[in-house]
C-alpha cells in the first residue's frame, strides 16, 4: 500500500462531518498506536444487478492494493478493483425525516435493481 495512490470518490460536507463525529466518538482503544480509523468504500461483484456495494466501515486496516484520499482529517480508503467503478461518484450524508443514512451517487451507474442494493 502506498499513500501517494488516490482516488476518484468525492465526499460531500455533510458526509464529513458525519464521518468525523463517528470517528471521534468510536472506541478506539484496541487500535495500535499510530492506527485511526479510516471510511473502507468497497464494491463486489453480485447482487441482482451486478456489482453491490459492501456495508460501509471505518476501520484501520490498509491493504497493498488501496487508495487513499484525505479530506480535510478524513481518510477515505477504496481498494483497485473499485475504484474504476467509483471514479466521479459522490458520498454523501443524507439526513432527512424519512431517512438517515450514507449513500454514493455513482454516476457510472447505468441501473439498480428494485431492491437498491446492487448496480450495473
Amino acid at each position: 500500500m502506498t499513500d501517494t495512490l488516490t482516488h476518484g470518490l468525492e465526499i460531500t460536507e455533510a458526509a464529513k462531518a458525519e464521518l468525523l463525529r463517528h470517528i471521534e466518538s468510536a472506541d478506539t482503544s484496541d487500535l495500535e498506536a499510530g492506527d485511526k480509523l479510516r471510511l473502507r468504500v468497497e464494491i463486489k461483484v453480485g447482487g441482482c444487478a451486478g456489482f453491490q456495494y459492501l456495508p460501509f466501515v471505518l476501520t484501520p486496516e490498509l491493504r497493498e492494493d488501496d487508495m487513499i484520499k484525505d479530506f480535510d482529517g478524513v481518510e477515505v480508503v477504496v481498494d483497485s478493483m473499485t475504484a474504476p467503478f467509483i471514479n466521479g461518484a459522490t458520498f454523501d450524508f443524507v439526513d432527512t425525516f424519512q431517512k438517515r443514512a450514507f449513500e454514493i451517487d455513482n454516476p457510472n451507474s447505468q441501473g439498480s435493481c428494485a431492491c437498491g442494493s446492487s448496480f450495473n
